[in-house]
Parts: structure tokens; C-alpha cells; sequence
């Protein structure tokens, strides 16, 4: 493993410590009841899309690393990733913020497109070796 696939990989190990504590903060916010339901909801949906995605993050950070896609493509497919991690989870929590809901979805459905953009420049680069 080298370049870009190294470095984001040593990002997303570094991040998974932050939805840890992140999974410590909610339990003191449920504990509270300072959030509404909607809220609470919110803050759930942005803390388990961080912590799936980061996971698919390494996944897809080692298949990556074992393709010939060239240097340039993986920086573009390393970038989307982080990208689309932080808009697919943190539109969730948008929607904290009152009168945020409209961003909150927009950031939401661009961070799904850059995650299926990384998906897909993964899959040619194992289909097309």
C-alpha cells in the first residue's frame, strides 16, 4: 500500500476513535432528553452512517490499493470517499439545526453520489485490471 490509498487509509483509523466518542456523546444526549425525538433520530442516523462507512471506507481503501488504477484516478476515488463519508453522515446531523432540513438532505443525497461514484471507479478498477 502506498500514496494515496496509504494515507486515507491512516485517516479513516485516526477518524474511528471521533464515532466512538461520538457513540459516547449520544448515549449522554439520550440520557438527557435535551434533543426531540426528531433530533435524536438525526443524531443516531449520522453516528451509524459514520461508523459503517468508514469501515466500508478500509474496505474499499484495500481493494483499491491492489489495483493498477493509475495514481491520479486514486486521488479522485480517495477524495469522493472522504467526501461522501462526511456529507453521507454529517447531512444527518444538519438536521440538529433548526431550519437546516432542506441542507441537511441536500448534503445527504451529495455525499451518496460521491459514495457511488468511489463504488464504481473501485469496481473498473478491479473489472478492468
Amino acid at each position: 500500500m502506498h500514496g494515496p490509498t496509504q494515507l486515507f487509509t491512516v485517516i479513516a483509523l485516526v477518524s474511528l476513535p471521533t464515532v466512538m466518542y461520538g457513540g459516547y456523546a449520544l448515549m449522554g444526549v439520550m440520557r438527557d432528553r435535551k434533543l426531540t425525538e426528531h433530533q435524536r433520530a438525526m443524531f443516531r442516523a449520522g453516528h451509524a452512517h459514520a461508523g459503517v462507512l468508514l469501515i466500508l471506507a478500509l474496505v474499499a481503501l484495500q481493494i483499491l490499493s491492489r489495483t493498477t488504477l493509475p495514481d491520479t484516478t486514486l486521488w479522485i476515488t480517495c477524495f469522493l470517499l472522504l467526501f461522501g463519508i462526511l456529507a453521507q453522515s454529517g447531512g444527518f446531523f444538519l438536521h440538529l439545526i433548526p431550519n437546516r432540513g432542506k441542507l441537511g438532505g441536500r448534503v445527504t443525497s451529495a455525499g451518496a453520489v460521491f459514495l457511488a461514484a468511489t463504488m464504481l471507479l473501485t469496481a473498473y478498477g478491479v473489472a478492468f485490471p
